[in-house]
């Protein structure tokens, strides 16, 4: 590299070369008609009063990184969406084929290594040009077209498209303005990083900023590898991205990359067999085209739809939604998620084959937890992103509530009624008063009048579960799935059996304060509104209210963990353009649940696969796995479920109505050919929790639960 010395003579003498060459064309009336920059001395300027004119004009040119794609990772690294306003990876120079820069130089300013920015033989010989030939030839230097570049992003950054000028529209003030800056960036940078700054920041294609991105789409290549006939190509794009497109104009970008090699040739860049084995080879693309958004994912759309929500809505990222918008695509994060692929691959493909052959649109969908951690593993369900014809399509995420992550968007379905999978939380509470597991209760009542006296130490009345609910949509009594069990049973009997009227039988001897505050403390709450599920409304025993999936593995996770909760993330770590660390997920982790009555809990539900209401879930995970599960079923069979888990991961299963209302009963229904008179949750959900967690609970080594204390076990 020139000593600063030397690199301010040479840019001295620059000045004075061109400001000389403005008065001469002044006194000569030439530049009055060209293209060139005479409007300074056109007006009758002397030589010192161009100098004080040009030294006077602004020269601060701020280089910030150009718009960078946004990547998202799964925890293993494999991409799951592309984010961008304009598709560029920015890379070095050296991380640059050798060929495209000596490319862009012959074609583009073949003295950038001489000049200090601007090139007055360049002007002198764009002006002869146009005088001679009656056309325009441009006298831009690569760091005046460099400069050009980063001023017009400043401009889309900041959403001021209105202001970009491209070439053929610049005045004669901007090009003099234009000359300036690029002088003065060259004091600032050296020619290796204004090179690196141009390749990376230059238009290709529509789908393609930056020579990274340019060899990506057209040649499915990266800028390292690119070969001679390649780099020639694309530096001869540059002039005109339309006119000399590959993909629509073959012949003209053919002829325009010849241009290029046979000025490599006289630049002495190759050799006369590299230039004539280049030419001989045809345009050969190998076109990728650029995907962007969740809608084009390559795996898991609806975990990349909740990623983008909780990017956009969180401050961190940005003072308000433009900012963090502009954050998103523009910004070049790398965010990498919770989300395992192994366990998506596995979840997606269990959906799918639940649900099958759908014309009906039933949903089907799974989510996975990691217990002690809240990391979102998998989440995936039966249903493509946007519309396809013969698909069933939606943008709704089966598996959050309707305003998740944080924000107003209505991106999920907002759950479903969880029915018998609430169950185990009234038992929690059974346990956490410190009464035993088996003690007996009586399941024969059915009817529970206005005047009962439930108990409610924080002072919240109870409704009734009688007649005076039937507005409501409950029954006039209280029924089970099946007859002959309204008698007197063991609590725990009851609970994987999954009697209803077990199950009330235990909260006339509880305190709803106490039930509550088992449901807040796991992490449930509306899947519609984010409200506190009202275990003072007697229905939400049995799973009135909706909860999204999401929350109910997680909940079932603190079980698993323990009885310690971790609220759900998603966000493992976040990157910005420069390697620099960005706020990211931490999880919020607390005692939720005394660790004896998580593990009275964990005992009954494993019964749940071994005698009770999961019997029948084939294949049998009991058989391969420590595990625990619970079935549930809505009152019309429209919402059905197994939420399941061992100690490392946690699972819930759904498969029912989806659609707007959610209203549809699962009754005398046909799925994949068979015929249901009634959709149970062992039925299909079951299956599909199954099959998974056989495929997949390996991977997240499973301990066997620790046994509740012996006086829980005691009558």
């Amino acid at each position: 590299m020139a000593p600063k010395k030397r690199i301010g003579s040479r840019v001295a003498a620059t000045l004075w070369r061109v400001l000389g060459f403005l008065t001469v064309s002044a006194l000569s009336g030439v530049l009055a008609a060209s293209l060139a920059i005479p409007g300074v001395a056109a007006a009758g300027l002397a030589v010192s009063r161009s100098i004080i004119f040009f030294n006077n004009l602004p020269s601060e040119l701020k280089v910030d990184p150009p718009s960078q794609a946004t990547k998202v990772l799964t925890a293993d690294g494999k991409p799951i969406a592309t984010f961008f306003a304009e598709n560029r990876v920015r890379v070095r120079l050296d991380q640059m084929s050798p060929y495209i820069r000596d490319a862009i130089v012959a074609i583009e300013d073949s003295r950038f290594f001489q000049h200090a920015g601007v090139d007055p033989q360049g002007i002198l010989r764009a002006v002869a040009f146009d005088l001679i030939s009656g056309g325009r030839q441009g006298a831009s230097t690569l760091t005046q077209q460099y400069v050009t570049n980063v001023t017009n992003e400043s401009l889309l950054s900041a959403d001021k498209t209105d202001q970009v000028i491209l070439s053929g529209q610049k005045s004669i003030g901007d090009k003099v303005r234009e000359m300036k800056v690029a002088i003065e960036l060259e004091k600032r940078y050296t020619k290796d990083q204004i090179l690196e700054g141009y390749l990376n920041i230059v238009f290709f294609n529509r789908d393609a900023y930056g020579i990274e991105a340019a060899a990506r789409h057209f040649f499915s290549t990266t800028a390292k590898d690119l070969t001679l006939p390649q780099a020639a190509l694309l530096a001869g794009l540059v002039n005109s991205p339309s006119f000399y497109d590959p993909a629509t104009h073959p012949e003209n970008s053919l002829k325009r990359r010849n241009q290029v090699l046979d000025k490599m040739l006289s630049e002495r860049k190759i050799s006369h067999a590299e230039h004539d084995a280049a030419v001989a080879v045809g345009v050969d693309l190998k076109l990728t085209a650029a995907k962007q958004g969740c809608a084009a994912a390559d795996i898991a759309p609806y975990f990349c739809d909740y990623i983008a929500h909780l990017i956009l809505n969180n401050p961190a990222y940005g003072v308000d939604a433009a900012d963090r918008e502009k954050k998103l695509y523009r910004g070049g994060l790398t965010i990498t998620t919770t989300l395992d692929s192994r366990l998506q691959g596995a979840a997606q493909a269990q959906v799918d084959a639940t649900a099958g052959a759908n014309p009906d649109k039933w949903g089907a969908s799974l989510v996975s937890i990691e217990p002690g951690t809240g990391r979102i593993v998998a989440m995936a369900q039966n249903t493509v992103f946007l519309p396809e014809p013969g698909k069933f399509d939606t943008q709704l995420n089966f598996n959050v509530d309707s305003k998740d992550a944080k924000g107003n968007d209505l991106n999920g379905a907002g759950g479903f009624q969880p029915g018998s999978t609430m169950k185990p939380f009234t038992f929690a509470e059974w346990l956490n008063e410190g009464k035993s597991m088996v003690a007996v209760v009586d399941a024969s009542r059915r009817r529970y009048p206005l005047d009962f006296p439930w108990k409610s130490s924080c002072g919240k009345v109870l409704g009734a579960y009688d007649t005076a609910q039937a507005a409501l949509g409950a029954a006039e009594d209280l029924k089970n799935n099946d007859e002959g069990y309204y008698r007197r049973m063991p609590v725990n009997y009851g609970l994987y059996n999954s009697i209803n009227t077990a199950t009330f039988a235990e909260a006339t001897q509880l305190d709803f304060c106490g039930i509550q505050k088992i449901v807040d403390a796991v992490g449930l709450h509306s899947g519609v509104d984010n409200a506190p599920v009202n275990m003072h409304q007697l229905g939400n025993l049995l799973g009135a209210i909706g909860v999204a999936p999401l929350h109910l593995a997680n909940a079932f996770a603190t079980f698993a963990a323990d009885g310690r909760y971790c609220a759900p993330i998603a966000v493992a770590a976040v990157k910005d353009a420069g390697g620099r660390d960005l706020p990211a997920q931490v999880s919020e982790c607390r005692n939720a649940l005394k660790p004896e009555v998580a593990r009275g809990v964990n005992s009954v539900l494993q019964d749940v696969l071994k005698r009770g209401s999961g019997i029948y879930i084939e294949p049998k995970v009991q058989n391969h796995v420590p595990a625990a599960a619970k079935t549930g079923t809505s009152n019309t069979n429209g919402a059905t479920w197994v939420v399941g888990y061992t100690s490392g991961l946690a699972t819930a299963s759904f498969f029912g109505d989806t659609l707007a209302g959610q209203k549809r009963p699962g009754q005398n229904v046909t799925i994949n050919g068979k015929f249901y008179k009634a959709v149970d949750g062992y039925m299909l959900a079951g299956p599909q929790w199954a099959n998974y967690m056989l495929q997949v609970a390996g991977l997240y080594p499973a301990a066997p639960f620790p046994p509740p204390p012996a006086s829980m076990t005691k009558p």
